[in-house]
Order: structure tokens, then sequence, then C-alpha cells
């Protein structure tokens, strides 16, 4: 489902795209899904899925809009924080303007589901729990981890899980089938990011053991670190799944990635932030995402955008440890 948000600059999308993210911050001070570095163009725009048909399909449940909070029912539209560089969550369209992901096309199936418009407002990702806290933004959603501390300040739907995944070159030529095979191997992730720490345990678990110490090679840049692996001067990038997952399925039209067929490591639950003042939005929100998963439409927005690896059996508040 496309939705038109104001023009940026290419400039501005191509800074963006080159953010870090994946923070343990509880504050939000850093992104916690990974910018794709590719984009929409290119190789890009071929993987993504036009689910305006899917969306178009939901119907109003008469029940559940009866629920929705009386000055938003009557504004008709649910006021939304998000970050749009998260490729494959929620980012913008070639045309710089239109807003799509994974993401999107779930809130905008709950709207449906509620009968109410979505409308976002695009911010740094640290404004997002104040924004929420403030009353700035109804709701918030932008591949924002639930853990315990951010449940101290707002609350959550969980809608996805996420957690560390092992991207690979394409046909696994360094021999990884798991975390177990990363001694002695050279790692990239993101400065600052729960993939680093992890990294940097693994490698201690690993001298640990008597084997070699991993070589983690740290950035401040996604896309230096996918071209890190492309040319075969690093053996693994630590991703989260979704992102993982969209650079297997675009880079080099699908040639140049695959991801290790392992559960996620670290796994945890992303979710649709609501002030914790609001609970009766929060509960039909969280009613109306488990009719989308009752029906199939939750499942059908997964597959179409090759996320299906995180779907959850039930949506649930404030999962997160």
């Amino acid at each position: 489902m496309r939705t038109t948000f104001p023009r940026l600059s290419a400039l501005a999308v191509i800074a963006a795209l080159s953010l870090t993210a994946c923070s343990d911050s509880s504050d939000g001070t850093a992104t916690d899904g990974n910018s794709a570095g590719a984009g929409t163009t290119g190789e890009a725009a071929a993987a993504i899925p036009d689910n305006a048909s899917i969306i178009e399909s939901v119907e109003k449940d008469e029940a559940l809009a009866a629920k929705v909070p009386a000055e938003i029912a009557e504004d008709g539209e649910l006021n939304v924080g998000t970050y749009l560089y998260f490729p494959p969550s929620m980012f913008l369209d070639q045309d710089g303007e239109t807003v799509i992901g994974n993401d999107n096309d779930i809130l905008q199936a709950i709207g449906k589901k509620l009968g109410l418009e979505i409308g976002y407002q695009n911010m740094d990702f640290a404004a997002l729990i104040t924004s929420l806290q403030s009353g700035r933004v109804e709701a918030t959603m932008a591949a924002m981890n639930d853990n315990a501390e951010r449940q101290e300040a707002i609350d959550f739907v969980d809608y996805l899980m996420s957690g560390i995944a092992l991207v690979i070159q394409k046909g696994n030529p360094a021999g990884i089938e798991g975390p177990d095979d990363l001694c002695g191997k050279t790692v990239a992730t993101t400065t600052g990011t729960i993939n680093q720490q992890w990294a940097e345990a693994q490698s201690e678990q690993c001298v640990a053991d008597g084997e070699d110490a991993i070589e983690t090679f740290v950035t401040d840049s996604d896309t230096t670190n996918q071209n890190q692996l492309r040319t075969g001067r690093i053996d693994v990038l630590l991703q989260d799944l979704p992102t993982a997952i969209y650079l297997e399925r675009t880079i080099d039209d699908g040639e140049a990635f695959e991801v290790v067929d392992i559960p996620v490591i670290e796994g945890a639950p992303y979710g649709i932030g609501v002030n914790k003042e609001n609970p009766e939005l929060r509960d039909v929100i969280a009613e109306a995402l488990n009719a989308l998963i009752a029906d199939g439409t939750y499942e059908q927005i997964l597959d179409a955008w090759g996320t299906e690896h995180g779907a959850i059996e039930e949506a649930t508040v404030n999962g997160g440890s």
C-alpha cells in the first residue's frame, strides 16, 4: 500500500540511508533496524511488491472501530510517528514521496480494519518516544524493538520478530553454517549496536573455547560493510533479519548475498508504540492486528516482502524483555 509523503531531496535520502542502527538504547537515540543502503533504485525496485489489492480487500470491523478512542475516531486519522529509512520496514519509493514497506502495509491494513486513515510524521528516531509521550503523535511504527526499558516509557503492540541474522556471500565460500563457525573469521557490524556487542561476546567465547578470536570490522556505514562483504574482505555481515532478507533479495538481483538459514540470534519483537495513557488505543490496535493474523492478511503482507521468517502467531502487548 503506497502512502504519499512530502518529497525529500535525493541528497537527504542518500544521507539518511548511510545511518547506522540496531541500538539497545532505551531512549531511542539510534534506530533498531539497519538501513539497507540500496534504496529503491536499480535492482531493488524489482523486489518491491505492490500490496494495494491486499490492503484494499481488508474490510472495516464495525465492532473494533467502535472501540477506537473518540478523538481519533472523530478525526478519522491515526497520527503515526516514523523514520522513513528502514528498508524493507518503512521507506520511500523511487519518487521520494511514497511510503512503502512491510510495516507500512501492516499499519495500513490495521487502519482499514479500524476505519482510519494513516497519517505519518517523519522524524528522527531519537524523537519518537518523546513525541509519543508529549502527544505530538498517537502511535509510532519504526522497527523499534520492544524491551523492558522502553516499556517504562511507552506501551508496545508487538507485530514482528527480529534479531541478528548472518549475511554471507552467495554460495557461502567461507563455509558459515552458524555462530560456531565465526571463530577466526572476519565479521562486519555497525558502531554502537547490539550486533557489535554480540560479535564481541561471541569472540570472547571463541577464545575461551581455545579457538581464534573473531576479527570484528566496525564502521558507521551499512553500505561500506556491504561492499566489504561483496568484495570478500569480510566473511560475514551482521544485520537485523528484515534488512538481511532485503539485501539477499535485492543486491545484484539477488546474486550477491544470502542469509544463513538459522533461527535469529538475540531474537526480539518489533512493536507499535502507544502512549501509556491511552490503553484503549493500544488494545484495539492489538485486536485489529490479531484479526489480520486470523484472516491471513498479515501472512500475505509478510510473504510479499519476504519477511515471513519474523511472523508472529499472536499480537501481544509489551512482550519484549
